[in-house]
């Protein structure tokens, strides 16, 4: 399976210490220049620890940079989101990991299949890697400062049966 990977879900889960919920799950993982540039600015010393392993082990990959989107974005948006939508459609990737609202809404213009780290958290505990996917949001909000809107966490939680 071909996947790229914004900043956000590959920062979020290495700061939790799940990062190897995608190396699991994937085998590998592509970035663009941008987003390893995004990620080399991490103040999370164990959240960047834990990408500087991922890269060593060459299981999270930067991939050279390459054509730009096929067409103009529907709004704009940051460069490392831009670019891994960017790097998704010219690898024709069948996941591209994103967690921002606009981000995934402009993926999907692209005909983009899209994931975050809510969907890597759900597949974690019907893997069984986890007990339970409630403590794990918690952690993301409180180590990550990572925004879950009420209604999300609803659903995600539902669809575990939490």
């Amino acid at each position: 399976m071909l996947v790229v990977s914004n900043t956000s879900p590959i920062s979020n889960l290495a700061i939790i210490g799940r990062l190897d919920f995608l190396r699991q799950r994937y085998v590998s993982v592509l970035i663009p220049a941008e987003v390893a540039v995004e990620l080399a600015a991490s103040t999370h010393p164990a959240g960047l620890l834990g990408v500087q392993t991922a890269l060593a082990d060459q299981w999270l990959r930067v991939e050279p940079p390459g054509n730009r989107v096929p067409r103009p974005l529907p709004f704009p948006l940051d460069p490392g989101e831009t670019a891994a939508i960017a790097l998704a459609c010219q690898l024709s990737a069948d996941v591209l990991l994103i967690d921002e609202k606009r981000g995934r809404e402009a993926a999907r213009h692209f005909g983009l299949v899209v994931a975050g780290v809510l969907g890597e958290l759900i597949h974690a505990k019907f893997a069984s890697w986890i007990p339970n996917v409630r403590d794990e949001i918690q952690r993301l909000r409180r180590d990550a400062r990572f925004y879950v809107d009420a209604s999300v966490e609803h659903l995600t939680l539902s669809q575990v049966g939490e």
